[in-house]
C-alpha cells in the first residue's frame, strides 16, 4: 500500500471515530439549545473554551514528544512511555488538588458564586483527559487505530446516553414519581451542572477501558528522561496555547468584551457557542489528519521521497477540506435545524469559521518544518504571534462587530499562521508544495459557495437542487482534473508490468 493511500485509511479510521462520535455527540447541541436558554447554554461554552486551555496545559506536550522519542535509539525509546505517564499522573493530581482548594474563590471569580462544584468538576473532568492523551498517542504510534475509535466511541456514547438520562429522562422521571428516590435526589437548579457530570463519568470509562496501556509500567525506568522530555515538549504547550487562544479566547472573553448588560452578553454568547458548532465537520476532518498525519510525518521522515509524498498529502488535504466547506455551505438551510430558532440569527459566521478551520487544517500539514527540524521553540513564536494577533483582533472587533468580529478574527489567525508557516518551512525544511492547484481548489470553493448564495438568496432557485448542482460541479471537475491522471497513471503501470 502507498504511504499516502496508508494514511488515508489511517485518517479514515480516526475520522470513523472523530465523525461517528461526534456525530452522535452533536445530537446533543439540539438537546441543549432546545432545552436551555442561550444564557444557559453561555455558561457551557465558557467553560468548555477554559477547558480548551487547561487541557493543553495539562498535557505538556507530551504527546508530540512521546512521538519523538519514541523514534531514537532503543533505551530513549522504551523509557519515553513511563517518563511521560508518570510526570502526568503526577502533575495532573497536583492540579486537581489546587482547584479543590480554591474552587470557592475562583468560581466568584468567574461569575458564579454558588456553583464552585462547576469547577471540581471541570478540574476531574480535565485530569482524566489530561492523563488519557497518552495512552491514546501510544495506540497511535502502534497503528492501533480500531481499538482508539473504539474507546473514544464508548465515551461518546457513555455521554450521550448520561445527557439524554440527566436531561430528559431523570426530570421526567422526578415528575412523574415525585416521591421517589430519584425525585428526592434530583436537583432541578444543577441545570447545566448534569452536562458536566454526564462529561466526568465518560471520561472515567474511557480511563477504565484504556487500563491495559497503564500495566507493567516501571516509571523509575523513565526517570533520566524526563529532562530532555520536557525539554522538547515544552515548547508544544506554548504552541498549543496559542492554538487555544486563536480557537477558544472569544468563547471564554465575549461576555465581558460585548456592550450590553451581563444576562444580554451570555445569550449572545450562547448563540455563538451553538453556531460555531455547526462548523464541526472541518474541525473533525483537521482533527482526524491531525490523528493520523503525526506519526505518519515522524515515521516517513527518513525516506527519500518524503517531501514529495508530503506535497501529495496537503494536495488531497485541500480536496477534502474544500468539499467539506461547500457540503455544509451549501447545505446551510439544513444544518441550521441542528440548533434552535433563537440561535439561528448567527448562522452567517458558520461560513468564516469553516474556512478559518481549513487553514488551520493547511497549517497543520505545515508545520512538519519545525517538528522534523526539533525546532518547537520558532514553532512556538510562530504560534505565539498568532496568538497575539487573535486577541489584538477580538479586543478590536468584539465591541463593534459582536461575535462576527471572532469568527473574522479566527480566519485571519489561521491563515497568517498558515502563510508564516509556509515561509519558514521554505527555509528551514522545504517541500514542493502544490500552490498553484492549492489556491485553484480554494478559489474555486469560494466562488461556488458565493454562486449558491446569489442564485438562493437574490434569483430564488431551490437551495436543495443549487446546492446539490455546486456540489456536483466539483467533484466532477476534481475527478477530471486531480484524480484522472492518477487512474491513468496506474493503469500505464499495469499495463508495463510484466506478465
Amino acid at each position: 500500500m502507498s504511504p499516502v493511500r496508508k494514511l488515508a485509511s489511517q485518517t479514515a479510521v480516526y475520522g470513523l471515530s472523530s465523525i461517528v462520535g461526534r456525530f452522535l455527540n452533536y445530537l446533543l447541541v439540539p438537546l441543549y439549545t432546545y432545552t436551555f436558554p442561550a444564557g444557559a447554554y453561555g455558561v457551557v461554552s465558557e467553560f468548555y473554551a477554559y477547558a480548551g486551555f487547561l487541557a493543553v496545559v495539562l498535557a505538556f506536550g507530551l504527546e508530540t514528544g512521546y512521538f519523538r522519542f519514541r523514534h531514537r535509539d532503543e533505551p530513549t525509546a522504551r523509557a519515553a512511555y513511563p517518563a511521560a505517564l508518570g510526570f502526568l499522573l503526577a502533575a495532573n493530581l497536583a492540579f486537581v488538588l489546587a482547584m479543590v482548594a480554591v474552587r470557592e474563590p475562583l468560581a466568584r471569580w468567574l461569575r458564579y458564586p454558588g456553583h464552585a462544584d462547576y469547577v471540581v468538576l471541570f478540574a476531574l473532568i480535565l485530569a482524566c483527559d489530561a492523563i488519557a492523551s497518552l495512552p491514546f498517542a501510544r495506540l497511535r504510534a502502534e497503528q492501533r487505530a480500531w481499538r482508539f475509535a473504539a474507546i473514544k466511541c464508548a465515551e461518546i456514547l457513555v455521554a450521550i446516553t448520561l445527557n439524554l438520562a440527566f436531561l430528559l429522562g431523570w426530570p421526567k422521571a422526578a415528575a412523574l414519581w415525585p416521591d421517589s428516590l430519584l425525585a428526592r435526589v434530583y436537583d432541578p437548579t444543577m441545570g447545566v451542572g448534569y452536562i458536566f457530570w454526564a462529561n466526568l463519568i465518560a471520561s472515567g470509562v474511557k480511563l477504565l477501558l484504556l487500563a491495559p496501556q497503564f500495566r507493567g509500567i516501571r516509571f523509575r525506568d523513565g526517570l533520566p528522561l524526563i529532562r530532555p522530555l520536557l525539554a522538547y515538549s515544552l515548547p508544544m504547550v506554548a504552541i498549543g496555547l496559542a492554538g487555544m487562544v486563536n480557537e477558544m479566547l472569544d468563547r471564554a472573553i465575549l461576555k465581558y468584551l460585548l456592550p450590553y448588560d451581563p444576562a444580554e452578553n451570555l445569550r449572545i454568547l450562547g448563540i455563538y457557542g451553538a453556531c460555531y458548532k455547526l462548523s464541526v465537520l472541518m474541525t473533525l476532518f483537521v482533527q482526524a489528519f491531525r490523528y493520523a498525519g503525526e506519526p505518519f510525518f515522524f515515521a516517513y521522515a527518513g525516506r527519500a521521497d518524503a517531501k514529495p509524498t508530503y506535497a501529495r498529502v496537503m494536495h488531497y488535504f485541500v480536496i477534502g477540506g474544500v468539499l467539506l466547506f461547500l457540503a455544509v455551505t451549501l447545505y446551510l438551510d439544513a444544518f441550521k435545524y441542528l440548533i434552535g430558532p433563537e440561535y439561528r440569527e448567527g448562522l452567517e459566521v458558520v461560513p468564516i469559521l469553516l474556512l478559518a478551520n481549513l487553514f488551520l487544517g493547511i497549517y497543520v500539514n505545515l508545520s512538519i518544518w519545525y517538528k522534523l527540524t526539533d525546532r518547537t521553540l520558532l514553532g512556538a513564536w510562530v504560534s505565539i504571534g498568532a496568538a497575539a494577533l487573535t486577541v489584538a483582533l477580538n479586543l478590536w472587533w468584539i465591541p463593534i462587530l459582536g461575535y462576527r468580529g471572532s469568527a473574522w478574527a479566527h480566519l485571519a489567525c489561521y491563515g497568517g499562521m498558515a502563510v508564516v508557516s509556509y515561509l519558514l518551512g521554505r527555509r528551514y525544511y522545504p517541500v514542493p508544495y502544490p500552490l498553484g492547484r492549492i489556491f485553484a481548489h480554494l478559489l474555486c470553493g469560494l466562488l461556488l459557495y458565493r454562486l449558491d448564495r446569489e442564485l438562493v438568496g437574490s434569483c430564488g432557485w431551490n437551495p436543495w437542487t443549487t446546492g446539490s448542482a455546486l456540489l456536483a460541479l466539483y467533484l466532477a471537475g476534481v475527478s477530471v482534473t486531480d484524480f484522472r491522471p492518477l487512474w491513468l497513471g496506474r493503469r500505464t503501470l499495469h499495463q508495463r508490468a510484466p506478465g
